[in-house]
């Protein structure tokens, strides 16, 4: 890799892109986390300390922090950018165009969107290199280390290659989408689940605990529906379901109702300290 294909940009810095500042380094190259808040830097920065004491095979590479005003001398020397910015596509679009202006013609620029395709996000968007985008969506590293890959019919095609080869390297088990889909292949899977979660409490057949306990005796995992939903915040599951109603006709709004009721009160899951559960 040359100079300028070194370093990996990430652009926001709290849960998910503290832990993917985590994975990009744990090779020893260096990442750029930037966040227009330095309290939040902070925070990432004890984030990917604690992840490292527990990896003891991380090469650390250098984290660098910096805020948007930095962000320049940040992507001149990255081969990748990726946004890490909450789940609403007019905020998405605009990060993606900065990217776009603000970087080398070669750099690959993702997005870490859970349910907008590259090519809903670049829609309509003026850009100086529209082959060069791709959805790059991670779940919970390190704790699950699943990536999906997904270009747009504009991509140049060896991106994907490099992108599998390199998410595999920094310790990803990266799956590659093959065509662009609205919410990848397993976020449709999971959104079935978590919308027959939601419709199950709104009816009243289940309290979180008893759907959590079921569905943890039956398939053997560690989480249930309840708790993954907290743990991802219930603010930005119901952008999500939003966003799946205004693009699929038949999706139920009582699971969107029942969200939308929790985050009002302010019960966004483990980041506000309730949710399904309490975390106080």
């Amino acid at each position: 890799m040359s100079r300028i294909f070194n370093a990996v940009t990430l652009l926001g810095a709290g849960t998910q892109g503290s832990r993917l500042a985590f994975m990009w380094s744990r090779q020893g190259r260096p990442v750029y986390l930037v966040d227009k808040s330095p309290a939040q830097l902070k925070l990432a920065l004890a984030t990917i300390q604690r992840l490292r004491a527990s990896d003891p095979a991380c090469k650390e590479g250098k984290v660098i922090s910096l805020t948007l005003d930095d962000l320049d001398p940040a992507l001149r020397n990255s081969w990748l950018a990726i946004e890490c910015v909450p789940e609403d596509l007019e905020y998405k679009r605009s990060v993606i165009q900065e990217l776009d202006s603000r970087s080398h013609s070669q750099t690959i620029i993702a997005s870490n969107s859970s349910s907008y395709s590259i090519s809903e996000i670049c829609n309509g968007l003026e850009l100086n290199a529209d082959d060069r985008f791709v959805n790059l969506h991670s779940f919970w590293p390190p704790e699950t280390t699943a990536i999906e890959i997904m270009g747009s019919s504009q991509t140049r095609p060896d991106i994907i290659p490099l992108l599998m080869k390199e998410t595999q390297d920094h310790g990803f088990q990266p799956f590659h989408v093959r065509k662009s889909s609205t919410g990848y292949t397993f976020n449709r899977i999971w959104a079935a689940i978590k919308r027959e979660t939601l419709l199950v409490l709104e009816e009243g057949i289940a309290t979180p605990e008893e759907v959590d306990r079921i569905y943890k005796s039956v398939l053997n995992t560690p989480r249930g529906p309840c708790e993954l939903m907290d743990i991802a915040g219930l603010d930005v599951i119901l952008a999500v379901e939003e966003h799946y109603a205004k693009v699929r006709r038949g999706i139920p709004s009582a699971p969107r109702k029942y969200l939308r009721e929790m985050v009002d009160r302010g019960d966004l899951g483990v980041k506000s300290g309730n949710g399904f559960f309490s975390y106080t």
